[in-house]
């Protein structure tokens, strides 16, 4: 594979002194699914989380990490964040609040560090896939430490 380029997302976590890998994947507009990047990575959908961003009654943005064959309960993401209700933001909200786009959301370097929850079977792997921040790569971390980055709370299983 030829020079992968670094995103900001790789040079946070340079500058942090955090061990990851970049993992190059092949992805189609048609197709932004963790499925489909699992399939692509030769991993588990479930090593390969998705990073969702909703909207809290409360207490605003919040981000929460999960399985790619999962969907966000958006009762329990309501109940560990401090919020009666919560719902995922519009597609069109994504880049303004995240700076990223559908397919290439990271949990890591958003434009401001909203409070983050990781499913907690992250914690069954020695590693996880997160979005590298833009389509068509991944990180690949050990998941405490992911944790430890971005200061996330557990989202229970």
């Amino acid at each position: 594979m030829g020079n992968v380029q670094k995103t900001n997302v790789a040079r946070l976590l340079d500058s942090a002194g955090i061990p990851y890998e970049l993992i190059p994947y092949e992805y189609t507009e048609e197709d932004l699914s963790a499925r489909h990047t699992a399939e692509e990575l030769g991993e588990n959908v479930e090593q390969v989380f998705k990073t969702i961003v909703l909207r809290g009654d409360r207490t605003g943005y919040l981000v929460c990490v999960i399985p790619g064959n999962f969907e966000v309960d958006l009762k329990v993401a309501a109940k560990i964040s401090g919020n009666k209700s919560c719902v995922p933001i519009h597609m069109k909200e994504l880049l303004p609040v995240t700076g990223y786009i559908r397919g290439g959301c990271s949990p890591i370097g958003m434009k401001k560090q909203f409070p983050t929850f990781i499913h907690e079977s992250c914690l069954l792997y020695d590693h996880i896939y997160v979005s590298a921040g833009i389509r068509g790569l991944q990180i690949k971390i050990a998941p405490q430490t992911l944790i430890d980055f971005v200061k996330a709370g557990i989202y229970p299983i």
